[in-house]
C-alpha cells in the first residue's frame, strides 16, 4: 500500500470496532494460502472432468471479484463500488462452497475462515461506506 493510499484510508471514518490496518496483511496471507490450495483443487477437478463447469464457475467469479476489491477500494478510492464488489465476493463464495460440497466437502470446510472474514469485511466495508457518504 502506498503512502498516499494509506493516508487516504486513514482519513476515512471507521467504526470503533474496525481492526488496525496492520491486521489485514497477515489475515489475507493465511486466507490466500487456503484459497490457493482449495481453489487449485477445484480447478484440478474441473480439468479432470470430475465436476461440471457450473460448479467451478463461482470459484472463478469469486477470485475475479476478490482481486478487483483492492484496486477499486484503494486505487479508485471508491467506497460504493468496493461495497458492491465485496457483496459479490461473499455471494460468489457462498455459492461456491454450496456447489462444491457434494464433490469435495473439505473445500467447503477449509474455506470457513475465508467466509467468516468475508462476512466481517463486508459489514466493515458497508459501515465505512455509510459513514463516509
Amino acid at each position: 500500500m502506498s503512502v498516499e493510499t494509506y493516508n487516504w484510508y486513514q482519513t476515512l471514518t471507521k467504526p470503533t470496532w474496525a481492526p488496525p490496518s496492520w491486521v489485514f496483511g497477515p489475515v489475507w496471507t493465511v486466507l490466500y494460502i487456503i484459497i490457493a490450495i482449495s481453489y487449485g483443487y477445484v480447478g484440478y477437478l474441473y480439468l479432470k472432468g470430475k465436476i461440471p463447469f457450473i460448479v467451478a464457475l463461482p470459484f472463478i467469479l469469486n477470485i475475479i471479484f476478490n482481486l478487483a476489491f483492492t484496486p477499486i477500494q484503494f486505487g479508485l478510492q471508491n467506497n460504493v463500488l468496493a461495497a458492491l464488489d465485496i457483496l459479490l465476493v461473499v455471494g460468489t463464495l457462498i455459492w461456491a462452497l454450496w456447489a462444491i460440497h457434494p464433490y469435495a466437502s473439505w473445500v467447503t470446510y477449509s474455506n470457513i475462515p475465508y467466509l467468516v472474514w468475508g462476512l466481517f469485511a463486508t459489514i466493515l466495508q458497508l459501515t465505512i461506506t455509510i459513514l463516509n457518504k
